[in-house]
């Protein structure tokens, strides 16, 4: 089957090479000249682990292409995929849908034979419906159908997301469209991976649910170890009892410095707007997102107390920047409201990630990049884990106490302890939700 990629971003780079190897012939497009000839390099313009091998290995075998050329692109297709940006639009927070409906309206002046349009960006509900009128529009004569494929991949896992899915979704009107998704996703459905058929309007709705439903639990297991802090209850340990009822799953139960990323934060705000618009606030929606900042702003408090209640003059090392391991994206990080803070006080901030600069220089400004964890640490008042990297898990503490001027550890992804902290001569640490906190002071 010939499928083409519009968007080269992080789903539709993803989704393309995934699709080629199932063995269909995928051509991914994009109006960047720059980023088509980095990828017909065999250079991939973001960080996921195992993407550049799994492209070079389709491109050899001729299935995976890259072009600036929409028209021959949709030449024979049989699916067309959409998957450009849906930024939260300035002001009111509703995912903004200028690029999937110009792509849209560029593919149906265009396509010449029947085709299945596909919109893989998130989208709020009732979309895929305007995409479909825009198309007829611009094309009266134009034989089509529309879906809906909303994308559920991890960064950081994602190709083994797309090729073991917990589900799929697909948003349908008809039979024939059914089909050829049904075809696309044929490895999947001979390994009897889930796919979940629905209207559209269903398969919308299902991404925002989802989303929003994941970033409550990380936003109430945040309010809980706050609690957890004031009482004296230990938040993992409270986690894990709560995991382990199968009604609630561990999944997402880890506190720390509040989410981030290119979903949670821009899902949550869509779906809150999509309720007003519908005269149905989501309350519970609009209060996580409410408390999520809250939970950055407490972390900024903790760090102020670490260093006496003032950063001005402080030397602070901050490991870890993005908004999770395994990734490049600082989208909504935590790191992008703490460490402002922290250099607006008056700090000087020292920052190790391991992918975190090619984005961070831009959105970091005055703080300085070191690659190594200890030579970070030289003369330091302050070393604060923000991003649970492997490399930063496994940390010599002591040999970095004896490197810094006070040794104070902030460990706001819970790695290490109180008594690791003490064992390595650390005057300070604190933690998120456990009631370890000391200091020699």
């Amino acid at each position: 089957m010939k499928i083409a990629m519009i968007g080269t971003g992080y789903v539709g780079l993803v989704s393309g090479v995934c699709f080629s190897d199932f063995g269909h012939d995928v051509i991914c497009v994009d109006k960047d000249p720059s980023k088509i000839e980095m990828l017909e390099r065999g250079e991939v313009p973001i960080y996921e682990p195992g993407l550049e091998q799994l492209l070079a290995k389709n491109v050899e075998a001729g299935r995976l292409s890259f072009t600036t050329d929409l028209e021959a692109a949709l030449e024979d297709v049989e699916a067309v995929f959409i998957a450009v940006g849906t930024p939260s639009r300035r002001g009111d927070g509703h995912a903004d849908l200028t690029y999937v409906m110009a792509a849209a309206q560029e593919v149906a002046g265009l396509l010449k034979d029947y085709a299945v349009i596909v919109t893989k960006s998130t989208v709020p509900v009732g979309t895929n419906r305007q995409v479909k009128q825009a198309v007829r529009k611009a094309n009266p004569k134009l034989e089509f159908d529309v879906a809906s494929n909303p994308e559920f991949l991890r960064e950081g896992a994602a190709i083994d997301d797309f090729m073991k899915p917990d589900r799929v979704v697909v948003g349908v009107q008809s039979e024939r469209a059914a089909e050829v998704m049904r075809d696309i996703y044929r490895p999947l459905y001979l390994r009897d991976f889930p796919i979940v058929t629905t209207d559209l309007e269903s398969a919308e709705m299902i991404k925002y649910a989802a989303n929003s439903f994941l970033a409550t639990k990380v936003t109430f297991i945040n309010e809980i170890a706050a609690l957890c802090e004031r009482t004296g209850a230990d938040v993992k340990q409270v986690a894990k009892g709560m995991g382990l009822d199968g009604r609630i799953g561990n999944k997402f139960l880890h506190a720390g410095p509040g989410y981030g990323g290119s979903c949670f934060p821009k899902d949550t705000k869509a779906l809150a707007r999509i309720g007003q618009e519908h005269g149905l606030p989501m309350q519970i929606t609009e209060t996580v997102i409410k408390v999520n900042e809250e939970i950055k702003e407490r972390m900024i408090e903790k760090l102020l107390d670490m260093v006496g209640g003032s950063f001005n003059g402080k030397i602070i090392t901050v490991l870890g920047v993005t908004f999770k391991p395994d990734t490049d994206d600082m989208r909504a990080a935590p790191s992008l409201k703490i460490v402002p803070a922290m250099i607006g006080g008056g700090a000087k901030v020292r920052v190790v990630d391991p992918q975190g600069r090619r984005e961070g220089e831009e959105l970091l400004p005055g703080v300085n990049w070191a690659e190594d964890a200890y030579k970070a640490a030289q003369n330091a008042d302050l070393i604060v884990i923000l991003t649970q990297w492997n490399e930063f898990r496994a940390l010599d503490l002591q040999r970095i106490a004896k490197k810094m001027n006070t040794p104070r550890l902030a460990d706001l992804r819970n790695i290490y302890s109180e008594k690791d902290a003490k064992r390595a001569g650390f005057d300070a640490y604190v933690s998120v939700g456990r009631s370890d906190y000391f200091t020699s002071d």
